[in-house]
């Protein structure tokens, strides 16, 4: 998968042809930015490629700028909480998302071979091929179905047999993990609302049981039986239980929430767009691939990357030098760096799958899964298994939408929900 994307932005053209098939009306948009990034144009730039406001925070909207900074080693860690966890640092052993320098190096080198493309081509498609079938098999007998359901099945289904959670007591997993990841209170609410004041206790209860049902009974497994998988391998560094429990947590959030949200936006846009979808059934293998990324490129599911200076730096932008003192906080702005109409040109917010974009050795998705040594490493088994299952649910002929989802914001994974989107064969 890696070669593809590199390769991708000076193959995609030779590879399926000079015309995009998508007009670009309305339903070739975003469907997802209004909700994080409203544009302020509709093919315009989302503002400069990096500027600092008034409370010291540098924005990042330029697609090389947030390269640079991405792989700097001047930078670390700043969203998906890590402050606070930084404060539970004497207590808990830094998961490999919060890790830097050396260590997190050798945890990425460690951990890598699960997600290798021969990897999870091997070990793993025939798992997401057998659970797709069944799940079109349910949608066939009952006519209709919630997608976002089904999606989010599928992705714990995969993500679990990848992280090692394969003993819990009961099969509500997902609906575990879904009630701590989709929980939220309205922030125009005042902070002594009895709904504000419950959050700590609701998110202990989700945590305690997702602990109790799914994570303890997979290491006491795995104490007596070690398996490939990487609870198995965190035994092995003498990992306590409670950071076990931390690292399975963010495997859910990474590898079953935000996959679940692209295969929706995904079906969206493949139901709405009839020419679209037939060219993805009909394309080989790499060709679904580059369709998937240029989705996901539009609509990125980690909408906010955000990362603190630990030394000054300075980078280009544009005919400019911009320094960035130790200490001050990043914003990158994954919408705005996805549509850089200095990388992707013409319609940038538009579904082009011919699309040749303007930057050497870049992904097709660009930022969609980061960059530098917090690089999603789970990127293939998202592509991949996104690509089977909807091959799978958009080859039903009579296949349409009979409600559109809604959409919100999940402040945890700083991306949007896609919800209660139901499809029906009648």
């Amino acid at each position: 998968m890696d070669d593809i994307a590199q390769e991708s932005s000076s193959s995609v053209t030779s590879q399926v042809g000079a015309q995009c098939p998508v007009e670009h009306t309305a339903w070739s948009r975003q469907k997802t930015a209004t909700i994080s990034d409203p544009p302020t144009a509709v093919d315009g730039p989302s503002g400069p490629p990096i500027e600092r406001d008034a409370r010291g925070v540098w924005h990042v909207r330029g697609f090389q700028e947030a390269r640079t900074i991405l792989r700097s080693d001047a930078t670390r860690q700043a969203g998906f909480g890590a402050d606070q966890m930084e404060q539970l640092s004497g207590f808990l052993k830094p998961s490999i998302l919060f890790q830097e320098g050396p260590t997190h190096h050798q945890q990425r080198k460690q951990t890598a071979r699960f997600f290798t493309p021969k990897t999870v081509d091997t070990n793993y498609r025939q798992l997401m091929e057998q659970f797709t079938e069944e799940l079109i098999s349910e949608l066939q007998q009952t006519g209709k179905a919630d997608l976002s359901d089904m999606g989010f099945k599928l992705a714990v289904r995969v993500a679990a047999q990848i992280v090692g959670l394969t003993n819990s007591r009961n099969a509500r997993m997902h609906k575990r993990l879904n009630a701590f990841f989709t929980y939220s209170v309205s922030a125009e609410l005042p902070n002594w609302h009895p709904k504000k004041l419950m959050v700590p206790f609701i998110i202990i209860r989700c945590q305690s049981s997702f602990y109790l049902n799914d994570v303890r009974p997979a290491i006491r497994a795995r104490r007596q039986k070690p398996q490939d998988d990487l609870i198995s391998y965190m035994l092995t560094q003498n990992a306590r239980n409670r950071d076990i429990h931390i690292e399975c947590v963010i495997y859910a959030a990474a590898g079953m929430v935000t996959t679940r949200e692209f295969i929706n936006v995904a079906a969206w846009h493949f139901l709405e767009h009839p020419t679209l979808r037939a060219r993805y059934l009909a394309a080989p293998e790499a060709e679904r691939y580059l369709i998937l990324e240029e989705i996901l490129r539009m609509e990125p599911v980690a909408g906010h990357l955000y990362r603190r200076a630990v030394k000054d730096f300075t980078i280009e932008s544009g005919d400019t030098s911009v320094t960035i003192a130790k200490g001050d906080r990043i914003h990158l702005h994954t919408y705005a760096i996805n549509t850089d109409p200095k990388v992707v040109v013409e319609h940038p917010r538009a579904i082009c799958p011919d699309r040749e974009l303007q930057a050497e050795r870049v992904s097709a998705s660009l930022m969609s899964f980061g960059d530098g040594d917090h690089r999603c490493a789970g990127m293939y088994v998202a592509i991949q298994e996104s690509d089977i299952f909807l091959r799978h649910l958009l080859a039903l002929e009579n296949l349409r939408i009979q409600q559109p989802p809604h959409l919100s914001w999940n402040e945890t994974t700083t991306g949007y929900e896609v919800s209660n989107f139901i499809v029906t064969l009648a």
